[in-house]
């Protein structure tokens, strides 16, 4: 039996990436400039956030239409047996229910995970889910270890302010470290399916510091771990503080990853992050 693995652009897989696996991302959508682009192909993160620095209004950002998911499945099942179509937490975006709306024309033949994550906390597990099929595992056996693994999965990051969050509507539970001190930098996880707080630190420093400590955790707890680098443009820095950070710490390295547009209209640049799961 073959699987055809879906995803969506805020899973933060390159196309190169997505080749290489075998993975049909469909991407989101950023208003921007009077305009409608489609995430990673008509618009980068480097133009966005030169459009911002040059004044232009912040974005917004919307899901994939049930339609567009349909023609994916439909195009898919030529020559797969079934799909599993994995994405963003449906708490952050309305992806998975245009989905979920597109899947029931397709009776038992496409499968949608909402992940409860985003970035390659979903990126992650489109990854592991390639692996298992290719081991020969069912869509059943392999959602159940997806599900297991998210149990256990981590997301951790700063951004260097939360008003692209505050205004995009996207900051949850971390409301609460709104209007803090120039010099303090927040820490954000992914919990519950929403962006909440990790709690907050004095500076750029600590901040890199509290991000390699908690990874450093994480590998000794889970005896191992796969471990993932995200950052917007100029956070690419921030990323290799934080690997420097590590350096003695074995674990599975899953590259860096530039976070895409849809993304990085909510967080903002500057963002740095690790995401993590159990081996």
């Amino acid at each position: 039996m073959t699987i055809a693995l879906v995803t969506d652009s805020t899973s933060d897989l390159n196309p190169e990436l997505c080749a290489q696996h075998d993975i049909v991302s469909v991407p989101l959508y950023v208003l921007f400039d009077g305009k409608m682009h489609k995430d990673g192909i008509d618009l980068t993160p480097s133009e966005l956030f030169a459009g911002l620095k040059a004044g232009k209004k912040t974005p917004s950002t919307s899901q994939p239409s049930p339609a567009e998911f349909a023609e994916v499945y439909t195009r898919a099942l030529e020559t797969a047996d079934q799909v599993l179509s994995i994405h963003i937490s449906g708490q952050l975006s309305g992806t998975v229910g245009s989905a979920r709306l597109a899947a029931q024309d397709f009776g038992d033949r496409v499968t949608v995970l909402d992940t409860g994550s985003v970035s390659m906390g979903l990126g992650m597990r489109v990854l592991r889910a390639d692996e298992l099929r290719r081991a020969g595992r069912s869509v059943p056996e392999i959602v159940a270890e997806l599900e297991q693994v998210g149990k256990q999965a981590d997301i951790r990051f700063t951004v260097d302010t939360l008003e692209f969050l505050r205004i995009n509507g996207r900051i949850g539970g971390a409301q609460a470290l709104l209007g803090g001190l120039l010099s303090i930098k927040p820490i954000l996880v992914v919990k519950n399916g929403r962006v909440d707080s990790g709690g907050r630190v004095r500076g750029h420093k600590k901040a890199m510091q509290d991000i390699v400590d908690h990874t450093r955790k994480y590998v000794t707890s889970h005896g191992g771990a796969r471990v993932a680098f995200l950052s917007t443009v100029g956070g690419e820095a921030y990323v290799e503080e934080v690997r420097a950070g590590l350096a003695g710490v074995e674990f599975r390295d899953m590259g860096n990853h530039g976070i895409g547009a849809v993304v990085g209209t909510h967080t903002g640049p500057g963002t740095t992050g690790v995401t993590l799961e159990p081996l």
